[in-house]
């Protein structure tokens, strides 16, 4: 798998795009010594980037967040240092976007700077198992809803159908031709299908699968 500098994630609530960022940022240190992982997602109060914050720091991984993530104020404010993922020329980063038009507009105070690098990714993250992305033609919806607040493109797709802890190998399987769906409306393709640790040895792809560990939320 190869990254740009920016790789941005969005998708609707429930999408899991959180838990997706989490673990690529994991993968990603790998290969890159000087990575951040952002979160934009200012309008979600639950699963954050911040939970992660441990193992972040274990691994010698940047988080950049607001000031008041798991805390008791519910302010839509950007971290102070948000511009580093286009201003820093030596750092690469993973943006966590927020999951429908209000929480991308954030993004959008990032956008000309963004495209004007043009050295990104923006990968949809889908789940059809969601109550308003079951079908190619909702999520579709959702994609664009999405770029017109932030004002850049989707450039590829994550499968990330689940259903939690409860997903089963055929839950994952019976999502590949919704996938397929997506690829065909959007003309992008599937960078990845995201699947539990213990469940990507039953499952056969003629696609990417990446190996998936669910994030725990800090209570």
């Amino acid at each position: 798998m190869t990254f740009k500098k920016i790789t941005l994630l969005s998708g609707h609530y429930g999408s899991g795009k959180t838990n997706v960022a989490v673990n690529l940022a994991v993968e990603m240190k790998k290969y890159y010594n000087n990575l951040a992982i952002a979160d934009l997602d200012i309008v979600n109060p639950y699963f954050r980037t911040k939970d992660s914050e441990k193992v972040f720091k274990e691994r010698g991984i940047r988080l950049i967040c607001s000031p008041y993530a798991n805390s008791n104020l519910d302010i839509p404010a950007l971290p102070q240092d948000m511009y580093a993922i286009t201003d820093d020329p030596s750092l690469y980063s993973i943006v966590d976007v927020g999951g429908d038009e209000r929480g991308a507009l954030a993004l959008g105070r990032l956008s000309d700077k963004i495209n004007a690098l043009n050295n990104y990714d923006m990968f949809m993250v889908i789940n059809c198992y969601r109550p308003l992305t079951r079908t190619a033609k909702e999520t579709l919806e959702v994609m664009r809803e999405i770029e017109d607040a932030c004002r850049i493109k989707f450039t590829g797709l994550i499968n990330n159908s689940n259903l939690g802890e409860e997903t089963t190998a055929k839950d994952v399987l019976d999502s590949f031709s919704y996938a397929k769906e997506m690829e065909k409306v959007t003309g992008l393709k599937i960078a990845f299908t995201s699947v539990k640790k213990d469940l990507i040895n039953k499952i056969k792809s003629d696609g990417e699968l990446f190996p998936l560990t669910l994030q725990e939320k800090i209570i």
